[in-house]
């Protein structure tokens, strides 16, 4: 049974020391989420954010989120130009606790809705990521996060790619489509950065075009910058994606080319793994969605042949091969 907004209200007091409530509103989506949740007005005009997890999973997620949090210190924030929830305090509840946060303000922009071009909420989108890619990675090896090499994460798509043909549901094109993309060594020269890991539309609070805020940083690690670009190319809307990818160059560089190409391929990766969840949790809707939309991608890229993610015309190079290469293109570098 969901926690009520005033027994949330009554936690957060216990949470934080001095809060002094004056009100208090559900927060969320609901039954259907994973947690109760609850904002928080203090007295002071100021807003919280109370969590108590409903399951496993969605503690798992929280404990993660909230390692996240401690590591981007002050200093590390400074250099983003939006806002990241800070840790206020936490309460046990049951066999679970409930996390108090602070408040981040701004909404939820649908990605249908972004606006683009100059001044847009896609620039502003590409410039949030660069900037989230331009923290120094000390920081993140310091707190004992996930640190993926270029070969590390080469690696990880073979596993994915390998699995899913052993499912017998991907189709032979699309399959040669990403291990011609996996042995193409261009692709993968890469410096590794500072990566949020699990950035989607929702991730973005914004304000007049301009992103006020970041939700989301459980998955947070050193890996590939392309893994954060990869939800802008699924609606394949080209004004969009030229605008964030355009404004992310201008913060960043173009020092890394094989940037969209390595995007695309892991967002049509992202459907194999659904593929493979439904595998794995036997449930025959989820593959049949995942199975439907491989179809609709093959149509896609199909009707895109100006669009390879691999330029690759030489032999195929095992995947030892590609990596010995990537080392001894870093030590030349």
């Amino acid at each position: 049974m969901a926690r009520s907004h005033l027994t949330l209200a009554a936690l957060a007091t216990s949470a934080v020391e001095g809060l002094d409530v004056a009100a208090a509103a559900p927060f969320g989506t609901g039954s259907v989420n994973d947690f109760d949740s609850a904002l928080i007005t203090g007295r002071d005009g100021k807003h919280w954010i109370i969590r108590v997890p409903r399951n496993t999973s969605a503690e798992n997620l929280q404990s993660a989120d909230l390692v996240a949090l401690r590591a981007l210190s002050a200093g590390v924030r400074t250099r983003l130009p939006f806002a990241v929830t800070r840790y206020a305090g936490q309460v046990p509840v049951g066999q679970t606790r409930g996390i108090v946060y602070e408040f981040v303000y701004g909404s939820k922009v649908p990605m249908r809705s972004y606006t683009t071009g100059p001044g847009s909420l896609s620039a502003s989108i590409g410039s949030a990521i660069a900037a989230i890619h331009s923290l120094p990675t000390s920081f993140v090896a310091d707190a004992g996060l996930p640190v993926q090499t270029a070969g590390e994460s080469l690696r990880a798509c073979i596993s994915i790619i390998d699995r899913a043909a052993a499912t017998k549901l991907v189709p032979r094109a699309l399959l040669e489509r990403w291990r011609a993309a996996a042995a193409d060594s261009t692709i993968w020269q890469f410096q590794p950065t500072v990566v949020n890991g699990s950035l989607v539309s929702d991730s973005f609070l914004s304000s007049d075009n301009a992103v006020t805020g970041v939700l989301g940083w459980h998955d947070i690690k050193i890996g590939d910058p392309a893994t954060d670009l990869q939800w802008l190319l699924g609606p394949r809307n080209e004004a969009i994606i030229d605008t964030a990818f355009g404004a992310y160059s201008d913060a960043r560089g173009a020092g890394d080319r094989q940037l969209k190409q390595r995007a695309t391929f892991y967002a049509e990766l992202s459907v194999v793994k659904w593929l493979l969840h439904g595998t794995e949790v036997r449930s025959t809707e989820i593959v049949d969605d995942a199975v439907e939309m491989l179809t609709t991608l093959l149509d896609d890229i199909r009707d895109d042949v100006m669009n390879p993610i691999s330029a690759n015309t030489v032999p195929t190079m095992a995947v030892d091969e590609v990596e010995a290469m990537l080392r001894n293109n870093n030590r030349a570098g």
